[in-house]
């Protein structure tokens, strides 16, 4: 029997990340997702997907691959960082796509200057920045640069794991 994995399409968005009472992080809307083959390294089909999720490789060659959810996770830890939706109406240019606002901050090294002040108080500085780091990866432009998933949870654990709380402080669990 060939083993299957679900290949999710236009779920990774803020909108569909619900948390449980103990905070723990569940998605929904699988509405457009699709059994692939684990052999399938790519899904070549016209992608219902929501603006500025989507990863730009997808609108050179019409093939959505797993890099694409890893581009579209960075997105929504962008969005957790800035505090930001993915696409700002005050902003114009290129700066309106919060993912090309992040990484043009990124590359100037003036990222912490775009973090939501709550963020700033909740995590050190270090922390940030290498939530900012990871997201940067998983923004690559060109996929094949981009970590897999199992490695961005397993860097997410670690960052979690290395927090210490200051007093008054709550921990959510990944």
């Amino acid at each position: 029997m060939q083993h299957l994995f679900l290949y999710t399409i236009e779920t990774s968005k803020t909108t569909n990340i619900l948390l449980d009472d103990k905070y723990r992080a569940k998605i929904s809307d699988f509405g457009t997702s699709r059994f692939v083959a684990m052999d399938q390294t790519h899904l070549a089909t016209l992608v219902k997907g929501t603006f500025g999720y989507l990863d730009p490789e997808y609108f050179q060659s019409s093939q959505f691959t797993e890099k694409s959810n890893v581009y579209s996770f960075g997105v929504v830890l962008v969005e957790l960082l800035t505090g930001e939706r993915p696409i700002s109406l005050t902003r114009f240019g290129e700066n309106r796509s919060l993912a090309t606002h992040f990484m043009l901050a990124m590359e100037k090294g003036r990222v912490m200057s775009i973090f939501d002040s709550t963020v700033i108080k909740e995590a050190t500085r270090n922390e940030l920045l290498e939530v900012a780091n990871l997201a940067e990866r998983c923004l690559n432009l060109n996929g094949k640069y981009r970590p897999i998933m199992k490695d961005v949870a397993a860097k997410l654990e670690t960052i979690q794991t290395s927090h210490i709380p200051s007093v008054g402080q709550t921990t959510i669990d990944l």
